[in-house]
């Protein structure tokens, strides 16, 4: 998973109006509307990926279910006539014990509602979800991929173990019939295939999540000192290290920058940026810690450059969206889903994973030409408007729902 900020409950409804396409009912007169369930770990990535499409999904006639963890946003997600179901279901689990109910918790809600369609979002809902849902044929499935993440990047004993294991699980659960697998970026797509985990004709590939056009404008970049902006959860795999690394190496050059952090550690994930060493770098002065920010836009506005050197299980990184749409130039790794936002020489530039010294100098390049930053910026756009925009990603998965209860 992967976003840069959790949104604030005030702001879900602003959030998805500009971003609400109208789509035709599917409920007939003589039946009630059938029910969309949405399984996510957390509210809060539901809400920051995926609002628009469970509001669009309303919109055109269907029952929306929520099945989450509800820690911030239970009351604007009721607020939009969403019928909400707590569970158990996290993304990492305490024992084998507690992962069974989880699995057991869910076929009972499954069998309780009797979803047309059931949408499993991440990598862990999707395992635990169609284990959950083995047999049940008059639900279809739709398993949303969201990179393949922490289980198959990682070098840790626990994600080497684990790993085989989850492919043989995922070669049967994902075959299903009636059933289709959304992925973000062409890595995952042919990892998946190769794999044997999913027949090629069930494979459907989006942007992630998109971006709201509407909302992430593109704005003149703003008066003095250049700063460039990390952003997403602070874990290591996403290169905040490398970040600190490369901003203390165009330091000691005498480069005029200012290095930002937006966003908070992922305190669930193994592999978070402690907050002490977060607030050491703050206080040498090689990096500002800006926070969580709800404001993205706003947030942006202020940015020069956007830098994600990550080495993580990414699908799409949504910043990397949302720095497009705001016309931002982008330095990041030529890494799955990375280089799937980027166009290399023309909206950004690739640098190899975990190079510090080649990710510094192609800030460097950035920093000391502001008539290519501001080139890439505007092409950048072009491509969001053409390729990212949620509404296309909205209608594209409405489809997938109607090709499925068809």
């Amino acid at each position: 998973m992967d976003h840069v900020s959790r949104p604030c409950p005030k702001q879900v409804c602003r959030v998805h109006q500009a971003v609400e396409p109208s789509f035709p009912s599917i409920a007939t007169e003589a039946a009630k509307p059938r029910t969309i369930l949405y399984l996510v770990t957390e509210d809060w990535y539901f809400v920051s990926h995926r609002l628009p499409l469970a509001v669009a999904a309303r919109n055109a006639g269907y029952r929306v279910v929520i099945a989450t963890r509800f820690d911030h946003h239970r009351s604007s997600l009721e607020a939009e006539g969403f019928l909400l179901r707590p569970i158990r279901l996290r993304r990492r689990g305490a024992s084998l014990v507690g992962e069974a109910l989880a699995i057991l918790e869910l076929r009972r809600l499954y069998l309780e509602l009797a979803p047309a369609v059931i949408h499993h979002i991440a990598l862990k809902p999707v395992v635990f979800g169609s284990v959950a849902a083995i047999g049940l044929r008059r639900c279809a499935v739709v398993n949303a991929v969201a990179g393949l993440g922490f289980l198959y990047t990682s070098r840790r004993l626990m994600a080497r173990v684990l790993r085989p294991m989850v492919s043989g699980a995922l070669r049967v659960l994902l075959r299903r019939n009636r059933s289709v697998v959304i992925v973000q970026n062409g890595s995952d797509r042919a990892q998946l295939i190769d794999r044997g985990l999913v027949r090629p004709a069930q494979i459907r590939s989006m942007p992630g999540a998109g971006v709201d056009l509407d909302s992430f404008t593109a704005l003149p970049e703003a008066a003095g000192t250049p700063v460039v902006a990390f952003a997403g959860r602070m874990l290591w795999a996403k290169g905040v290290g490398d970040f600190v690394a490369a901003a203390r190496a165009l330091k000691s050059r005498s480069i005029e920058a200012r290095f930002v952090l937006i966003g908070e550690p992922d305190t669930e994930n193994p592999d978070a940026v402690p907050m002490e060493s977060l607030q050491a770098w703050a206080r040498e002065g090689v990096i500002e810690l800006w926070g969580k920010r709800s404001d993205m836009p706003t947030a942006l506005a202020a940015v020069h450059i956007v830098c994600l050197p990550s080495v993580y299980g990414e699908g799409v990184p949504k910043i990397l969206l949302e720095a497009a749409a705001c016309g931002r130039p982008v330095v990041t790794t030529d890494w799955p889903g990375c280089r799937d936002a980027v166009r290399a020489e023309e909206t950004g530039l690739l640098v190899p994973p975990g190079d510090v010294p080649h990710l510094a100098d192609a800030l460097e390049r950035l920093l000391l030409d502001a008539p290519l930053r501001q080139e890439f910026g505007r092409a950048a756009r072009r491509l969001a408007e053409r390729e990212f925009d949620v509404k296309s990603v909205v209608a594209a998965t409405l489809e997938i729902y109607a090709e499925l209860t068809a």
